[in-house]
C-alpha cells in the first residue's frame, strides 16, 4: 500500500512538472512585457527554463533567471515607491501653498497697515506727525520682525512698552512745550507713572490683542510649513530589503510562471504594503493630534485671536490712545508738575515763537474706511482658514491609510482570481493592523520590530513639539523654539487678563550725548529721552523740534509702567 501511494505521488509530480515545462514552452508573453518596462529582451528565455537559481519567485520552470529577478526586484522598488512618493508630493504642495497664502496674507496686513496709519497721520497730525514718523516706522518694523522671528528678536511687552513710553515723551513735550526738563525732572516723573493713565486703556488692550493674534499667526504658518517638511523628510526612508523582496514576489513572480497578465490580491498587497510602510504608519498619533491643533489654532484665527480684525484698525486705535493724551493732558501735566515741582519756562519759548507752531492743536478726523488699501489680494482670514480646515481635516490618517490608498489602483485585484503569492487563487491569510508591532504576524514580509526607523522617530518628536506650541498658542502664550530662542528656553507673551500679564519691561536710559540737542527755539533741552537703539539710529535725522519732542518722552514710560502693574 505504502509503495503504491509513493508511486502515485512520483507520478503526479512527474505529471505537474511535465505540464509546468509544457505550458512554459513559449515565454513571448513574459519577453514582451519584460521589455516594455525598459529592460533588455534578450535577458528572457525563450522557453520556460529550470528556477532552482531563483531566490525569490517559486523555483519550478520558469520564464525567469536570476539576472531578471534581480532586475525586476528593482523595479518593483521603484514601482511601490512611486504611489507613496506621489500621495506625499502632494501632499507636501497643498500645504506648501497653504502657507505661502497665509504668510504672503499677514505680511501684507501688516504692510498696509503701516501705509493706512501713515496716510491718516499725514491727513489728520500733519508736520507734528512727519517729524516724528520715525517711531512709528520702527513700530511697525518691530511687528513684523516678531512676526518673521519671534521672541528671539523681539520681546514683544518690551516693544510695546517702549513705543507707548517713547510716544508719551514726544507728546509730553508737545503739549508743554514751553518748558525744559532737565535729567533729574525726566526721572522725577518717572517716579509718578502708576498716577498717570496718558493713552487710556488703548495700550493695555492694544497689547493683549496684539501678542494673542501675533502668537496665533506665526504658530500657525510655522504649522503650515512644517507639514511639507515631514512629509519630504519621511519620503527619503528607504524600503527595508524585505520590503523589495516581497514587493518583487507580488508584482512579479507571475511573469516567472508566464502569467504577465495576472495581478495581485487586493488583501495581499494590503499585508506587503503595511509591512513595508509599518514605520511611516507609526507617524499617525502624533500627525493626528497636530493636525487636530491646527484646526484648534485656525478657529482661533478666526475668532477672539483675528489677525485681520486687530490690524486693520490699528491706526484708529492708536489715534485714539493720542487723542486720550490731548484730552487728558492738562490733568496729566498737572499731576506732574504737583509732585515734580514746575519745570523751567524754556528760553526758545521765551522768544517771540508762535503758540499755534509749537503746540499741539491736531485733532484726530474720522478716516474714510474706502481709503484703506487693499489687503492680500482681497482675500480674507475667513477664507483662509476656511480653506485650510477642509484641508487639515483630509489630511488626517494619511499615513496610516497609504497601504489602503497604494492597493486600490488598476494593477490590483479586488476579487479571488488573483496572485496570491504561489498561485492564482484567492488570499487566504488575514489582513494585518497598521504600525511596526502588528508587523510581528505579518505573513508576508519581514519586519524587525525591534529596530523603528531613526527618521521616523525623528520626526515623531517634531510633531509632538510643534503640538505643544500650538496648544500654546491657543492659549495666548509663545513657546520659545530651539530655531528661534536665545538660549533661555523662557516663554515669552501671554494671552491672559490677570494683573501678571500687564508688567512692562522698563527702558534703559540712552547716552548723555542721545539725550543733548537743541529744541525747536534754539535752547538746549535736558531730558533723558529712553530710545530703543534701533530707533536712536532711525531718529538721527528728525528735526530739532523732533529731537526734544524725543527728549521729553521719558517720562511716558514710567507713568505708563507703574499704573499698568
Amino acid at each position: 500500500m505504502k509503495s503504491l501511494l509513493a508511486l502515485c505521488v512520483v507520478w503526479t509530480v512527474a505529471v505537474v512538472s511535465g505540464t509546468e515545462e509544457q505550458k512554459l514552452n513559449n515565454c513571448n508573453e513574459v519577453r514582451a512585457a519584460y521589455s516594455s518596462k525598459g529592460f533588455n529582451v534578450n535577458d528572457v528565455p525563450s522557453k520556460g527554463v529550470n528556477g532552482v537559481p531563483l531566490k525569490v519567485c517559486p523555483q519550478g520552470y520558469s520564464c525567469c533567471t536570476v539576472e531578471m529577478e534581480e532586475k525586476l526586484s528593482q523595479q518593483s522598488h521603484t514601482e511601490i515607491k512611486a504611489p507613496v512618493s506621489k500621495l506625499s508630493t502632494s501632499l507636501q504642495s497643498t500645504f506648501k501653498q497653504r502657507h505661502d497664502h497665509f504668510d504672503k496674507f499677514f505680511r501684507e496686513l501688516l504692510k498696509n497697515a503701516e501705509i493706512s496709519l501713515d496716510s491718516m497721520f499725514v491727513k489728520t497730525y500733519g508736520m507734528m506727525y512727519v517729524q516724528n514718523s520715525a517711531l512709528f516706522k520702527n513700530f511697525f518694523q518691530s511687528l513684523t520682525q516678531y512676526y518673521v522671528s519671534g521672541s528671539a528678536a523681539v520681546n514683544l511687552d518690551s516693544m510695546l512698552s517702549e513705543f507707548w513710553a517713547d510716544l508719551l515723551e514726544r507728546m509730553f513735550q508737545l503739549v508743554n512745550v514751553q518748558y525744559e526738563f532737565s535729567d533729574t525732572y525726566m526721572d522725577c516723573v518717572s517716579r509718578h507713572t502708576e498716577e498717570l493713565q496718558p493713552f487710556g486703556d488703548v495700550p493695555r488692550k492694544l497689547r493683549i490683542q496684539l501678542t494673542r493674534s501675533f502668537i496665533a499667526a506665526r504658530t500657525f504658518v510655522r504649522g503650515l510649513a512644517l507639514m511639507p517638511e515631514v512629509a519630504n523628510k519621511v519620503s527619503t526612508v528607504s524600503a527595508s530589503p524585505s520590503c523589495v523582496r516581497a514587493a518583487m514576489k507580488m508584482l512579479y513572480c507571475p511573469y516567472c510562471s508566464g502569467q504577465v497578465a495576472l495581478k495581485p490580491c487586493q488583501n495581499y498587497c494590503l499585508n506587503v504594503m503595511r509591512g513595508c510602510l509599518a514605520n511611516q504608519a507609526d507617524l499617525d498619533t502624533e500627525w493626528n493630534n497636530f493636525l487636530d491643533a491646527m484646526h484648534s489654532l485656525a478657529e482661533r484665527l478666526e475668532g477672539p485671536f483675528n489677525f485681520e480684525s486687530v490690524m486693520d484698525p490699528i491706526d484708529v486705535k492708536i489715534s485714539d490712545a493720542i487723542m486720550n493724551m490731548q484730552e487728558n493732558s492738562m490733568q496729566v501735566s498737572q499731576k506732574v508738575f504737583q509732585g515734580c515741582g514746575t519745570p523751567k519756562i524754556s528760553a526758545g519759548f521765551r522768544s517771540k515763537r508762535s503758540v499755534k507752531e509749537s503746540t499741539f492743536t491736531s485733532r484726530f478726523r474720522p478716516y474714510s474706511p474706502e481709503a484703506r488699501p487693499t489687503t492680500a489680494a482681497g482675500t480674507s482670514l475667513d477664507r483662509l482658514t476656511i480653506e485650510v480646515k477642509k484641508k487639515l481635516k483630509h489630511a488626517k490618517k494619511f499615513w496610516s491609510t497609504l497601504p489602503e490608498t497604494v492597493c486600490v489602483s488598476e494593477g490590483i485585484a479586488a476579487g479571488d482570481e488573483c496572485w496570491n503569492g504561489t498561485a492564482k487563487s484567492r488570499y487566504e491569510s488575514d489582513v494585518i493592523g497598521s504600525g511596526l508591532a502588528n508587523q510581528i504576524s505579518n505573513p508576508d514580509v519581514d519586519v524587525d520590530i525591534t529596530k523603528p526607523d531613526i527618521v521616523i522617530r525623528s520626526q515623531i518628536a517634531v510633531l509632538k513639539e510643534m503640538t505643544s506650541r500650538l496648544k500654546a498658542a491657543h492659549s495666548g502664550v509663545d513657546i520659545t523654539a530651539e530655531s528661534d530662542d536665545d538660549g533661555s528656553g523662557d516663554e515669552s507673551g501671554s494671552g491672559c487678563d490677570g494683573p501678571n500679564c500687564d508688567m512692562y519691561f522698563s527702558v534703559p536710559p540712552t547716552s548723555d550725548k542721545e539725550r543733548g540737542g537743541k529744541a525747536a527755539g534754539g535752547s538746549e533741552v535736558a531730558g533723558s529721552p529712553r530710545v530703543n537703539p534701533v530707533q536712536s539710529n532711525n531718529s538721527a535725522g528728525v528735526t530739532s523740534r523732533g529731537s526734544m519732542a524725543l527728549a521729553l518722552c521719558g517720562l511716558a514710560l514710567a507713568l505708563l509702567v507703574s499704573r499698568l502693574r
